[in-house]
C-alpha cells in the first residue's frame, strides 16, 4: 500500500473520534466569548466615553508594541488562507454528502479563530493609534498572495505544523496580554489572554492529532517531523508586505520588533520545539525503522543546536518604521 493511501486510512481511523475532539477541545457558539464583550458597548449610552477612555490608556503603549500588535492582528486575519489550505489536506472531504468529520472540524475551529481578527481589529481600530487602512491594504495583500508552509496535502505534516504554531500564537498572545497589563491596558490584555487561551486549546487539539498517529503508524509520522523541524516552522505570515510593495522584507521586520520587546524570540522556537518533543515522548517510541530511528535521533539533538543558533542571533536596535504605525502619531 503507497504512503498516500496510509495516510487516508489513518485519517478515515482517526475520523471516527472527530465528535469527541470537536466536544473536548472547541465551544459551542452560544457559550463561548464574542468580541463585543470586551469592547465598548456601541448600544450604550457611554460608547463614547468608554472610547476616550480606551484612546487615553492606548496612548501608553510603545512603537515596538503597536507593530507586534499590528502583525498579530494581520496574522489572525488571513484566515481564509488557512482555511483553504486545511480544508486540501489528504482525509479531509467537505464536498460529498455535506462533508467529512475532518471538514466539520476545520470549519468549527476557523469559526473560533475567526473571533481573534475580528476583536484585535476593533480595538486598533478604536483605539486611534494606527493608520488602519494601511493595515487593511496589508491584509489584503497577505490574503492574496496566500502562503506556502511547506507541508503540502499531507496530514501529517500539516498537524506537526498547526500543533506548533498554535502554541507560537499562545506565546505571542499570552505575552502582548502580560506586556498592555504592564503599561496599565487591563481591558486590552484581558482580549490577548483570551485570544491567548482558544490558541492553547487548539494546540492541545492538533498535538493530540499528532499523538494519536504515532500510535498507530509511529514511522511515517515521525519522518514527517523530522522533515518540519529540518525545513523550520514559517509563521503564516512570512509574505506580508506594506502597500506599494511586491516584495518585501517586512515579516523580518516585525520579528524583529517582537523579538525586541520579547513578544516572541529565538529562544522561544527552540523551547516550542522541545515541549513537543517531550509531548509526544518520542524517546519512548517503539517500532520503528531504521530509517525512524534516525529521523528520531536528530530531532533529540535538535535543540541544543538550535540553542546554541539562537543564541548568536543579533537583532536590529533600530525599528523599522512601518506604514500600519506612525511614530509621530503615538
Amino acid at each position: 500500500m503507497s504512503i498516500k493511501n496510509i495516510r487516508l486510512e489513518v485519517m478515515q481511523f482517526l475520523e471516527k473520534n472527530v465528535d469527541s475532539f470537536v466536544e473536548q477541545y472547541l465551544i459551542p457558539v452560544e457559550k463561548i466569548w464574542q468580541p463585543t464583550d470586551f469592547l465598548p458597548n456601541s448600544q450604550g449610552e457611554n460608547f463614547f466615553e468608554e472610547v476616550k477612555e480606551l484612546r487615553e490608556i492606548a496612548k501608553e503603549l510603545p512603537y515596538d508594541f503597536w507593530v507586534t500588535l499590528v502583525g498579530d492582528t494581520i496574522t489572525e486575519e488571513a484566515l481564509p488562507t488557512y482555511e483553504s489550505w486545511l480544508m486540501d489536506v489528504e482525509g479531509i472531504n467537505q464536498v460529498e454528502d455535506g462533508g467529512n468529520g475532518w471538514s466539520k472540524w476545520i470549519r468549527q475551529w476557523t469559526g473560533e479563530e475567526n473571533r481573534h481578527g475580528d476583536l484585535l481589529n476593533k480595538y486598533l481600530y478604536l483605539s486611534g493609534r494606527v493608520n488602519m487602512r494601511e493595515i487593511e491594504m496589508t491584509t489584503q495583500h497577505l490574503i492574496n498572495d496566500g502562503f506556502d508552509i511547506g507541508t503540502g496535502s499531507d496530514p501529517y505534516k500539516n498537524f506537526v505544523y498547526t500543533s506548533f504554531q498554535e502554541l507560537a500564537t499562545y506565546v505571542s498572545h499570552n505575552r502582548v496580554a502580560q506586556m498592555a497589563k504592564k503599561f496599565g491596558d487591563n481591558k486590552l490584555s484581558k482580549m490577548c489572554k483570551m485570544i491567548a487561551g482558544d490558541e492553547m486549546r487548539h494546540h492541545h487539539a492538533y498535538s493530540e492529532f499528532v499523538t494519536r498517529i504515532f500510535q498507530v503508524d509511529p514511522s511515517e509520522m515521525m519522518l514527517a517531523f523530522q522533515y518540519m523541524m529540518k525545513q523550520k516552522i514559517v509563521m503564516p505570515a512570512h509574505f506580508l508586505r506594506e502597500s506599494g510593495q511586491k516584495i518585501s522584507t517586512a515579516f523580518e521586520q516585525f520579528s524583529d520588533s517582537a523579538q525586541r520587546i520579547g513578544v516572541y524570540t529565538a529562544s522561544d522556537y527552540v523551547d516550542i520545539m522541545q515541549k513537543l518533543i517531550d509531548k509526544w515522548e518520542i524517546d519512548k517510541i517503539s517500532n520503528l525503522t531504521d530509517e525512524a530511528e534516525k529521523a528520531r535521533d536528530y530531532l533529540m539533538r535538535l535543540p541544543a543546536r538550535m540553542a546554541k543558533i539562537s543564541e548568536r542571533l543579533v537583532i536590529p536596535q533600530e525599528s523599522h518604521i512601518f506604514k500600519w504605525v506612525e511614530p509621530a502619531k503615538l
